[in-house]
């Protein structure tokens, strides 16, 4: 049944209008007198006059109002419309004149100016009311067709964005690796390993529009683990789950987050906040799910070389993920970033859906 009111709700108005309208006009002529109702006369004046006003009506609605709809030329509509609607109105007046006369005289009412005024104010106030409905309808389908356009946008930018992302992290897992293979290290197959599983990530699951956050997170831990083999262990890098507090991952596999959106403020850290000498250097991470709140902390340490502070932005990585924040999450996150001479933090909180 709401399926049914939905594809017909313009349809369902017109008719509630004139179901209304025609009950408020038998109302009027069967017990708006005083006298009592004729009752042979109600059904030829109520069925004329319900006809009447729809065929002037609905003439303007389908013939006159999409012309001036398509040319949004005023003095061109009124020219053309008019004069028909004056005809029709002077045959709709003598029609009614002509079933009511046989009933009250030729002398009575239905030839005072007022009854005259009344039937063409009617008349004039119906074709109105019915043509604000098409340009009521007209606007909302409009505004359809704008927010779909918008839509398909907004989807297309996304996966620009997207596609983006994947070889700008395979740029960098490669670099690891090449590291690794130069200086022949006997973790390279382990390294492989955890890159096959990270591709396999990037190929399948960042495809879908949301992917399990436990998902997310499981592959910013092969990041780090990768990064940890590059720099043998020598930077201190923490990075800790918790819940509503309580530490642990468990409970994050119902929650779902647009895939690949937190790695970059992970991949940002390690690249600019590692110094060569690795000697004051360190990361923290903190991931924290309470209900659909998520709360994301990555700090690290400036990098230096001798004296002076490397101030390199990340360029497209930041870039790309805020627009894909403002696409993916608009109005249900905050991002900050903290940035000194001895320490470069971003926070970042999303309402997940």
């Amino acid at each position: 049944m709401s399926n049914f009111l939905t594809r017909n709700r313009k349809l369902m108005l017109h008719f509630a209008f004139w179901l209304v309208y025609a009950s408020f006009f038998y109302y009027m002529i069967a017990f708006g007198r005083r006298e009592q109702p004729e009752w042979s006369r109600l059904l030829p004046d109520f069925t004329f006059h319900i006809f009447g006003l729809l065929s002037i009506s609905y003439l303007n609605y389908f013939v006159f109002l999409p012309r001036f709809l398509k040319d949004q030329n005023l003095g061109r509509y009124l020219l053309r419309f008019l004069p028909v609607f004056g005809l029709l109105s002077y045959l709709f007046l003598k029609g009614k004149q002509a079933i009511l006369l046989p009933f009250v005289g030729t002398d009575s009412w239905p030839h005072s100016p007022r009854f005259v005024v009344s039937v063409i104010i009617t008349a004039l106030f119906i074709v109105v009311f019915v043509g604000l409905l098409r340009f009521v309808e007209d606007y909302f389908l409009h505004e359809a067709e704008r927010k779909e356009s918008e839509n398909r946008q907004l989807t297309s930018e996304l996966r620009f964005l997207r596609a983006q992302v994947n070889p700008h992290f395979l740029f960098n897992t490669l670099n690891n690796l090449y590291y690794l293979a130069v200086n022949q290290s006997p973790q390279t197959p382990e390294v492989i390993a955890k890159l096959s599983g990270m591709m396999r990530y990037m190929l399948h699951d960042s495809n879908h529009p949301t992917v399990s956050l436990s998902k997310e997170i499981a592959y910013m831990e092969n990041y780090i683990e990768l990064e940890k083999l590059r720099l043998n262990d020598d930077v201190p890098i923490a990075f800790e789950v918790t819940e509503g507090g309580a530490v642990g991952t468990g409970s994050v596999e119902g929650a779902r987050i647009v895939p690949l959106i937190l790695i970059t403020f992970l991949e940002n850290a390690f690249k600019h906040g590692i110094s060569n000498g690795g000697g004051r250097s360190w990361i923290t991470i903190y991931l924290n799910l309470d209900g659909k709140q998520l709360d994301f902390r990555v700090r690290n340490s400036k990098a230096v070389e001798g004296e002076k502070t490397v101030t390199e932005k990340s360029g497209i990585g930041l870039t790309n993920v805020r627009r894909r924040l403002e696409l993916s999450y608009p109005n249900t996150h905050v991002l900050s970033v903290k940035d000194d001479t001895e320490e470069y933090a971003i926070y970042l909180q999303i309402t997940l859906q």
